[in-house]
């Protein structure tokens, strides 16, 4: 037995990590300047030549993993056994938390990024209330 829930969350995280992965690797320049502004866009890209090069690399495989993780949501979209629905529901509410646990923490400690992670949070926490009302859901469906 499967829930669409199931389907439709997987889908919609998959496309946001494909689509985020996709950007993090070809456009990163880009989406720091949308998203953090010219000024500090310019001081996340590094100083001299050999930091820039980092960068783009580190940028380059983030962007790589996140398109893999879009990709196992995607492929993890169709499986119909229902505990282990809830088991991945369960780990993906962990990682979200994990998540916005390390940004609290650690990345509100940057100079530069530390404006940043409040909104950074609230989409780990919206992100993981997704799959805590699938977990409520299949709960609600199972005992019913």
């Amino acid at each position: 037995m499967e829930s669409s829930g199931f389907f439709l969350i997987c889908m919609l995280h998959s496309v946001v990590a494909l689509s985020c992965g996709a950007m993090m690797m070809f456009y990163t320049k880009e989406v720091f300047v949308f998203s953090h502004g010219n000024e500090i866009a310019s001081k996340l890209v590094g100083s001299t030549p050999h930091d820039q090069l980092l960068i783009r690399t580190s940028d380059s495989f983030s962007g790589l993993l996140l398109f893999a993780i879009g990709f196992l949501l995607l492929m993890v979209a169709f499986v119909k056994d229902r505990e282990f629905q809830s088991f991945f529901a369960k780990g993906c509410v962990l990682l979200h938390v994990a998540m916005a646990i390390w940004r609290v923490y650690f990345e509100r400690k940057l100079e530069e990024l530390g404006h940043d992670y409040l909104r950074q949070v609230v989409g780990d926490i919206v992100l993981g209330l997704s799959w805590v009302l699938f977990l409520v859901y299949s709960w609600r469906e199972k005992y019913d």
